[in-house]
This record gives C-alpha cells, structure tokens and sequence, in this order.
C-alpha cells in the first residue's frame, strides 16, 4: 500500500471520475441500431505556399507526412511537394470525444521542429465531418468507382461496354464448355481415379494406355492360371 501524502485518490479513478462527468454523445445510428465512432466533427487545415527548399525533397516531404501520422490527434495527413501545400485532418482542443487532441498552434510548433515554418503561410480551415466524409467514404461506399481502360475516355468506354460484357460471356460459357469435355474425357480414361467423384461414361474405345500395354486380364483369370513347377 501506498502511505505517501498527496496520494488519496487513485489516478485511474480520477480520470474515470471525469470522463463519466464529460458527456460525449459519440453514437450513429445505422441501419436503426446505435454504433460508436471515435469522432464526429473535427477540423482540417491546409496550408499552401509551402517552401520548397523546407521541405527539402520528395522523400523528405513523404518521412514528414509519416512523423505526421504518427501523432495521436492527426486523423489524415498530406504532404505534397510538387504542389507546395500540406493538408492534415485532426482532432482539435474543442471537439467533444474521448480521443486526445491538439491545438492548431502545437501543430505548427510541430512544423517548426521539422524545418518547415508555416505560421506565416496562408491556410484555410474548415469542419471535417469525420462519420460522412471519412467513415461511410471508407466503409460504407454507396458504388465502387468504375475507371475505362488505359488509352480510354469514360465515353468511349460507356459505348464500348455492352459489347464487351457480351463477348466476355460469351468467352466464359465457352471455356466452361471445353473444360466439361475435357473433364468427361479425362473421366473415360481414368474411371478408377474418378469413380467416386463423377458419372462415368461408358465407351468401347481403347485408351491409349491400353493401346501401348495391353488391356490387363482380370485376377481370377491369372489364378486359374497359376502353375506350381511338381504338382501332379
């Protein structure tokens, strides 16, 4: 047990005590069943103008955007150098979750200790709406996105489709066709190997292994044959 002063109350309780005083209404409603997601309303910045030769190069600008993504508050991160802007998505002092969060200023004190000072540069903010613009974007998309082929406009393509769907039917019903025959014959040659599997039919013709060896004559015919050198 502890006896030190000052300890009368433990720290887990504390920060129990205080969440349970905090009430954050971090449910959805999906399907009309209640779900819980980390965010709802937080906020993205970006920052454009970005010096280049603080940014230094390309691989440079990707490990920043990696360090980005290693802090806790930083939800989405962008660093584009050949554009000269920086788009990041975070959690600020104001949202009401659970999750724990940064200024606006410590985000730009961050930058500073990269090289990259941006306090002077221009940027616009806005509210990101993390459960649309994120959480359905990601989970819940309403339709894959369709892309033409390479060399293509999505006109082209539109014109271009019915008869492509047509033709790769066509090639699959084919392909499934050959393969029965194949599978039926490969059946016919080999009835000891598929007899449980599938329906054998039954042919009169010789396979090819019986034209080389021979067709084998059956046990009780070899056992009739049987001779013991000195039997009567």
């Amino acid at each position: 047990m502890d006896h030190r002063d000052g300890l009368d109350e433990n720290a887990y309780k504390k920060e129990l005590s205080q969440e349970q005083e905090e009430q954050y209404d971090d449910f959805v409603t999906i399907d009309g069943k209640p779900f819980r997601i980390p965010y709802k309303i937080i906020r993205e910045v970006t920052f454009s103008g970005v010096r280049k030769d603080e940014m230094v190069s390309m691989e440079h600008a990707a490990r920043l955007q990696y360090r980005l993504m290693l802090l806790e508050p930083v939800i989405k991160a962008k660093v584009e150098f050949t554009k000269q802007k920086i788009t990041v998505v975070y959690n600020p002092k104001t949202a009401h979750n659970r999750k724990e969060k940064i200024s606006l200023e410590e985000l730009i004190s961050f930058f500073d200790k990269e090289g990259v000072h941006l306090n002077q540069n221009p940027r616009t903010e806005r509210d990101f709406d993390y459960y649309n613009e994120m959480y359905k974007y990601q989970f819940d998309p309403p339709s894959i996105r369709e892309r033409p082929p390479y060399g293509y406009t999505m006109d082209e393509w539109k014109s271009m489709k019915p008869e492509y769907t047509k033709k790769m039917i066509e090639a699959r019903e084919k392909n499934v066709a050959k393969f029965k025959e194949w599978q039926n014959s490969y059946a016919e040659s080999n009835p000891q190997v598929l007899a449980d599997k599938m329906p054998v039919k039954s042919s009169s013709k010789p396979t090819l292994k019986e034209k080389l060896f021979g067709k084998k004559r059956k046990r009780r015919e070899k056992e009739k044959q049987f001779w013991f050198h000195g039997a009567s």
